[in-house]
């Protein structure tokens, strides 16, 4: 397993410091994904997929509060050799080019960047939005601006996949004082 980045790393306090938003953020959420290849559907750890149920549907445990799947190891081996190019393991020159280029998203998308956390195998991102809009087109942006810099910088494999196909969006109310939270799970680039 590659070395741990610096705790550092990727990750900077006050991402818009100085920014004086012109919007107000209705929603907040926090977006978090794996880099491709880093965590397969019947790790050990637990994941959400589509699996196979008793009677043979296929089925995705993703609600909040109940148990994800584990240690399938059948699956997680026919997930590896299904795998186009190895595993992506982010280099910490290649973490700060992901948060970079974050910034540039949020601020285009007229987003408000509030955290962000760009590790080895994983990003983590808390973001501010206006309205309501669906969580899988900030994903989808922050995914495919994010792969595309990489591919742009010295430290990119050109054509490589960068990130894992799924994503885990939580949003927190219309305010970040409302309590209760809820999360999403889709299967999308």
């Amino acid at each position: 397993m590659p070395t741990q980045l610096p705790a550092h790393a990727g990750r900077s306090p006050g991402l818009d410091a100085g920014h004086t938003p012109t919007h107000v953020a209705d929603r907040h959420w926090l977006i978090t994904w794996t880099t491709y290849g880093t965590w397969l559907p019947g790790d050990d750890r637990g994941f959400v997929s589509n699996v196979a149920s008793p009677d043979g549907n296929g089925v995705r445990r993703n609600e909040p509060r109940t148990a994800c799947d584990r240690a399938m190891p059948d699956l997680r081996e026919f997930a590896r050799s299904n795998l186009v190019s190895d595993p992506v393991w982010l280099s910490q020159p290649q973490a700060e080019a992901l948060l970079d280029q974050f910034r540039e998203t949020a601020a285009y998308r007229r987003w408000r960047l509030l955290a962000a956390a760009v590790m080895r195998n994983h990003v983590h991102l808390l973001v501010g939005v206006p309205g309501d809009p669906d969580p899988d087109v900030l994903l989808r942006d922050f995914k495919s601006y994010g792969s595309r810099r990489l591919n742009q910088s010295a430290g990119g494999r050109g054509g490589g996949r960068r990130a894992g196909r799924s994503g885990r969006r939580r949003t927190r109310g219309p305010s970040p004082t409302r309590s209760g939270t809820s999360c999403a799970n889709r299967s999308r680039s």
